[in-house]
């Protein structure tokens, strides 16, 4: 990404593949003090894997300095007013949660394909959280990659293009949207065929991903723990499919194309 932005390819990348790719979106300092504020509270000695006994250790919201930095770069704005629309979206002060994958043996647990859903009635299970044609809470899914992560280092897979087959799943459902239960039922197999691409990186990358985009997460089969956050990006307002200006931002623009 130059200083001027995402470029047509990129922003048409976007559309048609639901994700673009921003290397050195945030600087590797600020990665590495971002783990360094996470390895204590995994329970965890980065110097001894023998302390390394959980496929995955999720860890809570961290409000300090280096995780506000990582998701308020000049190069994430620019992209976020390119992909949403300037004023169509609410900054950040934090990166969500963590999902620490270590390399070793035994099933995460968390390995099934899914959208991350937006809404639903609190206190309730998660896969009762729904998603609807408008993205109800929903802006952008963002992956940013907090250690450098390879082919081996559990990245997120990605079914590029998948959120054209999502949302043509949930627009006759409206509104009210589908749950994360009824959009799973055929286990995204309207996606199945799709080229599956893996979130790899140096640390200070991120993805930016349409909110109908179908991921997964994978087993750890390197040597390094990955670190990571995957936070969504909050819409100012709602998405809309139409606009008597026809001013449509690329992730109302990709609804638009799947539902021609």
């Amino acid at each position: 990404m130059s200083d001027l932005g995402l470029n047509d390819a990129q922003i048409e990348q976007f559309i048609a593949d639901g994700f673009v790719r921003i290397e050195a979106a945030f600087p590797r300092a600020v990665a590495d003090a971002a783990c360094a504020i996470l390895w204590p509270a995994t329970g965890c000695d980065p110097d001894d894997p023998s302390t390394w006994t959980r496929p995955v250790v999720r860890l809570g919201y961290h409000g300090q300095a280096p995780f506000t930095a990582a998701v308020n770069t000049p190069t994430l704005h620019r992209a976020f007013d390119q992909l949403v629309g300037h004023g169509r979206w609410r900054p950040r002060g934090d990166l969500g949660t963590f999902p620490v994958r270590f390399p070793v043996p035994g099933d995460p647990g968390d390995t099934g394909w899914h959208i991350d859903v937006s809404f639903g009635p609190a206190g309730t299970d998660y896969f009762h959280w729904r998603a609807n044609i408008a993205s109800k809470g929903r802006a952008l899914l963002m992956l940013f990659l907090l250690s450098d992560v390879g082919p081996h280092d559990a990245p997120t897979r990605i079914r590029a293009g998948s959120h054209i087959d999502v949302a043509r799943q949930l627009a006759p459902a409206g509104e009210d949207g589908l749950s994360l239960a009824e959009l799973a039922s055929s286990g995204f197999a309207e996606s199945a065929a799709r080229p599956e691409v893996h979130a790899t990186g140096t640390a200070g990358t991120v993805y930016l991903c349409h909110p109908f985009l179908v991921h997964a997460a994978q087993q750890h089969h390197g040597t390094q723990p990955r670190f990571m956050a995957q936070p969504p990006l909050h819409p100012a307002e709602p998405l809309r499919l139409m606009r008597d200006d026809g001013a449509y931002a690329p992730v109302e623009e990709a609804i638009r194309r799947a539902l021609a």
